[in-house]
Order: structure tokens, then C-alpha cells, then sequence
């Protein structure tokens, strides 16, 4: 799903350090869910049970150390995507699942000074041209500036997306 908006704003979901991958989608799902509905239903359910239930089109998912740690699992990431989840702002990602989200599309920025302030259920803006998180209680963060390559594959919806677009040209 390709993504040209660089500036949103989504309600917060907070969780702690180490959340593996069998955590953000279990394992046992991997080979019998096919649909992305199916898929998109059981995401953090270990951790969060009403997660999926709630979770709204762009909304945001704040975590601490760690994120994603765990297996390679690409479920880890689609299951997030699928469900609506805008970004995942962490303190740090595991280096597969930062790749993974890269690759589906999905917004990884590591920002611990949002993460100190971010709290669970209000919402923050993202700037990304601007390099920029709003709190909705009015207190702003910076972040490293992600490069154009990287902004290019993220609006493309994903590695593979944004081959195919570079191709055609």
C-alpha cells in the first residue's frame, strides 16, 4: 500500500522492551493463516488482547528496547501493516525486523527521547519531512532525518514496490 503522506497523526499504543516477534504475531499462525484479515486479528494478541480489536488506520505503536527481537517471521511486520498500524516508534529494533518493516512498507523510527514522552492512548503527529513528533500535549521531539532512499521505498509501500516503480521507468 503505497503511503505519499508525510505528515500524520495517529493514536498511541505503548509497550515495553524485548517484545519478540512470536509476541507481535504468534508463531502457531504462521503457515494456517492465509487472508489478510486473518492475519491482521491475531497481531500482538499475547500481549495486548484487545489489539487488534481496536487498533485504528494509522494509528501508532510507541515500544522501548528491542522491538521485533526474535526470528526473521515477516508476519511480525505484515500483521501490523495489515491491521493499519501507521509506524512503530521504538527505543531500538532488531535488525531483521527494522529490515522487514522496510521492506512491507512500514514506518520504523527509532526516537527514545518520543518514547520517554509518548503515553498510551493520545496521539502524536509524525513529521517526517521536518524529522518531528508532536505530542498531543503540545511537547515536540526530533529524530534522525530518514534519507531520501528510504522515503522513496516507505511512499512506495515497500522494497519490492519501489523495484517495480524504478523498473517501469
Amino acid at each position: 500500500m503505497a503511503r505519499t503522506d508525510r505528515r500524520f497523526t495517529g493514536r498511541i499504543w505503548k509497550y515495553g522492551d524485548n517484545v519478540n516477534t512470536d509476541v507481535i504475531f504468534p508463531g502457531k499462525y504462521t503457515y494456517t493463516l492465509k487472508t489478510p484479515e486473518e492475519i491482521a486479528a491475531h497481531a500482538l494478541e499475547d500481549l495486548d488482547p484487545g489489539f487488534a480489536a481496536n487498533v485504528q488506520p494509522g494509528d501508532l505503536v510507541v515500544a522501548g528496547r528491542n522491538w521485533g527481537c526474535g526470528s526473521s517471521r515477516e508476519q511480525a511486520v505484515s500483521c501490523l501493516v495489515l491491521a493499519g498500524v501507521r509506524a512503530v516508534i521504538a527505543r531500538s529494533f532488531s535488525r531483521i525486523w527494522y529490515r522487514n518493516a522496510l521492506n512491507n512498507g512500514l514506518l520504523a523510527l527509532e526516537c527514545p527521547a518520543f518514547v520517554d514522552l509518548a503515553v498510551a492512548g493520545d496521539t502524536a503527529t509524525v513529521v517526517l519531512d521536518e524529522a518531528y513528533i508532536a505530542t498531543s500535549n503540545g511537547r515536540t521531539v526530533t529524530f534522525q532525518p530518514l534519507s531520501d532512499d528510504v522515503l522513496r521505498i516507505l511512499e512506495a509501500g515497500g522494497l519490492i514496490p519501489y523495484i517495480k516503480q524504478q523498473m517501469a521507468v
